[in-house]
């Protein structure tokens, strides 16, 4: 297939250093190179978000980047994005009218709109996916005002999400919602977020660490992060650290609020030897700091895709987290590791502490949580499932085009298929 992934956000080529970045765009060049590796030839319409990118690139094999001009060459929130989204669509209809693709996969709300626009006339089915769901970030246990979350962008996401071909949701949860929000039980597929089994696996650099057993929390200092029930957990663990990883450099930590006041409560409540700050930390750092860990750890009121607690598992560290979002699809209870209500420092300290009093449990913990994602979440395993929700949009003569397309013999119908 010619598969069309449309990031409106911004380019893949634009360099991101933090792992709290926005992760489903983050995901767009690891499913772009797996689908690829497929046989399917893919490009990545973007917009241009540097001065510096180029119009087009190859950025692997089967993979190209189409960099489109619409409004300032600088990131944008989502609110910025809509003021650009007709710019956008034009331009990508432009491109499809002359190299129509057989597929459009829309990341992002505004890229959906985007999408839907620029096939309108052409025959393009479009798939979508969200990221974040407006309606269900304004739905607690997020603990985020409804009002947090324009009421454009909750009605347009109902439209988007009916007017697609097909939406891939991220988790179980998400698929709920949409159905609730009236979209057909046909049309939505679960495929969450992939992890690099080959980066996020047990064997390879381990940070260094103290001898103390170590609660690792890996999250941007800002507000709504669940960080201040980490610090209340951390009394009722005697003789664990807390590792905080994540906000500015370390040299500029000091000038961070939510870093002051959590200082300040470590201090009230006397751990505040055992909280540690390691400042930002680099993509490539993070899979020897979580094979440091006996523990990931989060205590966050919304988690959407659950990436960290997936490339932790990965790496053989159990997880410890809020049973929101994708850590609910993620962690098996008791199995790869604990699932608590947030806003809980009681029962989380209580049932992380039983189980740091039992190594081999731990260690099993650690085990099994490896097999899953190696199971689960690699790559390949999401870029077939991407396929084939693709391929069910498909007219049936077309996906009997794409076999033959594989087979070893050119015959009139893989030339047509070609054409």
């Amino acid at each position: 297939m010619r598969i069309a992934l449309v990031a409106q956000h911004g380019s893949p080529l634009t360099p991101a250093v933090d792992p709290n970045a926005d992760a489903q765009a983050a995901a767009l060049t690891p499913l772009a190179q797996a689908l690829a590796g497929l046989g399917h030839r893919v490009t990545i319409y973007a917009r241009k978000d540097s001065a510096g990118l180029p119009d087009s690139a190859i950025l692997a094999r089967g993979v190209t980047v189409e960099h489109l001009s619409a409004g300032p060459a600088a990131p944008l929130t989502d609110s910025e994005l809509t003021a650009h989204v007709r710019d956008f669509g034009d331009k990508l209809a432009g491109r499809w009218s002359r190299n129509c693709p057989d597929i459009a996969h829309a990341y992002n709300w505004t890229s959906g709109l985007a999408a839907l626009a620029a096939a309108r006339d052409l025959n393009v089915r479009v798939v979508q996916s969200f990221g974040t769901l407006g309606t269900l970030r304004a739905t607690p246990p997020c603990g985020q005002p409804a009002g947090d979350e324009p009421d454009q962008r909750i009605r347009m996401e109902t439209c988007i999400a009916r007017s697609a071909a097909a939406v891939v949701a991220d988790t179980s949860a998400q698929a709920s919602r949409l159905i609730q929000m009236g979209v057909s039980r046909r049309s939505v597929t679960v495929i969450p977020e992939g992890v690099d089994t080959a980066r996020f696996c047990p064997d390879g650099p381990v940070a260094d660490r103290t001898e103390r057993p170590r609660l690792l929390a890996v999250s941007p200092l800002t507000e709504g992060q669940g960080l201040e029930t980490l610090v209340r957990m951390l009394p009722g663990v005697p003789e664990a650290e807390l590792v905080i990883a994540g906000g500015p450099p370390k040299s500029r930590l000091r000038r961070n609020a939510v870093y002051r006041n959590l200082r300040r409560l470590a201090t009230c409540l006397g751990v505040q030897r055992r909280l540690v700050f390691t400042g930002e930390v680099r993509l490539p750092d993070l899979p020897a700091l979580l094979r440091s860990a006996d523990l990931l750890v989060s205590a966050a009121p919304h988690d959407t895709l659950g990436t960290m607690t997936i490339a932790a598992m990965a790496c053989g560290t159990p997880a410890a987290v809020s049973a929101v979002g994708g850590n609910r699809d993620a962690v098996l209870d008791e199995v790869t590791g604990l699932l608590v209500p947030p806003g809980r420092p009681d029962l989380l300290a209580r049932r992380i502490r039983r189980l740091l009093a039992t190594p081999m449990r731990l260690e099993g913990f650690g085990i099994a949580a490896a097999d899953r994602a190696r199971a689960r979440y690699p790559w390949d395993r999401i870029a077939r499932e991407t396929v084939a929700a693709y391929e069910r949009c498909l007219p049936a003569a077309e996906v009997v085009l794409a076999e033959i397309e594989d087979e070893p013999a050119v015959s009139p119908a893989r030339e047509l298929a070609m054409a």
